[in-house]
Parts: structure tokens; C-alpha cells; sequence
């Protein structure tokens, strides 16, 4: 216990009153303040720059509206295949110690640490291949429109495989045994005891792996070009629009593109798992 120093006791040691919090926390408002500010200057200055006439006018141009759609088709596509390998990677990577673990985990990282140049640099070379000749020689895939899915999927798969992964570890297993001790086949205590468990981190998967789709450029570019009405997809519409000097067109898209991402948002904040994203972006 301290005492305080008063006349009468003056070698007692003098209690030290803790200071003031609101330097630490002015610092903190500054920094984060700071940043957010830079987004929203971002999203207001193109907000900005054009009006709905133009916004409108640019949308209206037949390879814009081609982009769209097919930046819609490919990314649902791309979704779907995403799905159906994430589920059983991240089950069999959340469930089970198999031999070589740490270096499969380390794979399914390699498209998310990747350039994305990187990828579809790759992915170009791999259809040089023998192998990659005879599948080209059966199905048109590079500079095709198969080849945007494929690069597509190379990158939003592995965003997938970390959230159903970060979700079924996030289902206690014992419920799964449970089941097994009561006669279920280990299919059967997957399909009616974790995966209906799991469908608020499908549904987290799925608009992850459909934003990241959307947003792909690098891999497209290199693997499947960026062609007018064919293999033109949102992202290097804004390239393409750039190079020619049509910022206008260029803004929209990218205004469109900012939409559809905050709704992508909503829908992950609103019916998805929050704590699975975190722990995904922190894997």
C-alpha cells in the first residue's frame, strides 16, 4: 500500500496517477480515420466525375453489355466448380491428419500468394504441354472463353477451400460421431449432420469465390486475352476502355463493378459468417 508524501512523512513514496488515455486514442483515429477516408474519397470521386446520363449512355454499348454478361455467366460457373471442389477439401483438410498435410495446405496457398500475372502466365504454359496440347486439340480452352472460367476458378477455389475449411472446423465433430455410433455410414453423418450446419459458410464460400471472380484481371489477360465480344470480361473492359481514352466508359464499369461488390458484401454480412471470413483472410 502507498502512502502519500506529506510533511510529516516525507521519505514515503509518492503515488503515481495513470495517464491520460486520449493521446493513445486520438493516434488510433488518426490512422484508422485516415484510411477510411481514402475509400470513401475514392468512391466519391467517381461518384463524381460522371453524371447518370453518361453513366447510363456508357452501359448501353453493346461490348459493355456483352462484359456484363458474360462477366454474369462466367463468375456463376466459376462459382459452382469452386463449390464443389471446397467442400470436400476443406471437410477432408479440417477433419482428418493425412500424411503430407502441412505441405497440401501449403498448395492450396499458392494461388492466393501467386501474382496473378504469375497464374495466367502458368496456366499458359501448362496447355503448351503435351498434355495441355491434346486437351486443346479435343476442346478449345486458351483465348477462349473456358480459358476466363479456368482462371477464374485457379484463384476463387482456394478462397473457397479456406472458408469451408475455417467452417466445418467450426462444427464440433462429436456430433458427427455421434451419429456414426448410432449406425450412420460416415456419408450419411456428413449429408444430415454437418453439412446443414454448414450452409451459412456455403453461402460465404460461394459469394467469396463469386467476388473474386469478378475482380480477376491478371490470369485473364495473359490466358485468354482481352478480345472485343468474345473473351471481354468487366475488368479488362476498364482496360480497354482506359487504353483507348474513354474514361467515362471506363468510370462505369467500375462504378458497376464497386455495386456489385457492396452487394456481395451485404449478402456475407447479412446471411454469411463473419468469423469465418476473418479467419480466412488470416490463414
Amino acid at each position: 500500500m502507498t502512502t502519500e508524501n506529506t510533511p510529516d512523512n516525507p521519505t514515503a513514496p509518492t503515488q503515481h496517477r495513470p495517464k491520460s488515455d486520449v493521446p493513445f486514442f486520438i493516434g488510433l483515429g488518426i490512422l484508422s480515420g485516415g484510411y477510411i477516408i481514402i475509400i470513401a474519397a475514392m468512391l466519391l470521386s467517381e461518384l463524381t466525375y460522371t453524371t447518370p446520363v453518361h453513366f447510363f449512355e456508357s452501359l448501353s454499348s453493346p461490348e459493355i453489355r456483352y462484359a456484363i454478361k458474360l462477366s454474369l455467366i462466367t463468375c456463376t460457373i466459376t462459382t459452382i466448380l469452386s463449390l464443389w471442389v471446397a467442400v470436400p477439401v476443406g471437410y477432408l483438410m479440417s477433419r482428418y491428419n493425412i500424411w503430407g498435410k502441412a505441405l497440401l495446405d501449403a498448395i492450396l496457398d499458392i494461388p492466393i500468394v501467386l501474382p496473378p500475372l504469375v497464374i495466367g502466365l502458368c496456366l499458359l504454359i501448362l496447355f503448351q504441354t503435351p498434355v495441355g496440347q491434346f486437351i486443346q486439340n479435343h476442346v478449345s480452352v486458351t483465348y477462349e472463353i473456358p480459358s476466363i472460367i479456368l482462371a477464374q476458378f485457379m484463384v476463387a477455389c482456394a478462397f473457397a477451400i479456406r472458408t469451408m475449411r475455417v467452417t466445418f472446423d467450426q462444427i464440433h465433430p462429436r456430433q458427427e460421431q455421434v451419429a456414426l455410433t448410432l449406425g450412420c455410414s460416415r456419408s450419411q453423418a456428413f449429408w444430415i449432420v454437418v453439412f446443414p450446419q454448414a450452409k451459412r459458410g456455403l453461402l460465404t464460400a460461394a459469394t467469396l469465390a463469386w467476388a473474386r471472380a469478378l475482380g480477376e484481371f491478371g490470369p485473364i489477360l495473359i490466358f485468354s486475352g482481352a478480345t472485343r465480344m468474345k473473351t471481354e470480361v468487366l475488368p479488362t473492359t476498364i482496360f480497354l476502355e482506359l487504353t483507348v481514352g474513354n474514361i467515362e466508359a471506363a468510370v462505369a464499369v467500375s462504378m458497376l463493378m464497386v455495386l456489385l461488390a457492396v452487394i456481395v458484401l451485404v449478402i456475407v454480412r447479412v446471411y454469411g459468417t463473419g468469423e469465418s471470413i476473418g479467419k480466412v483472410l488470416r490463414l
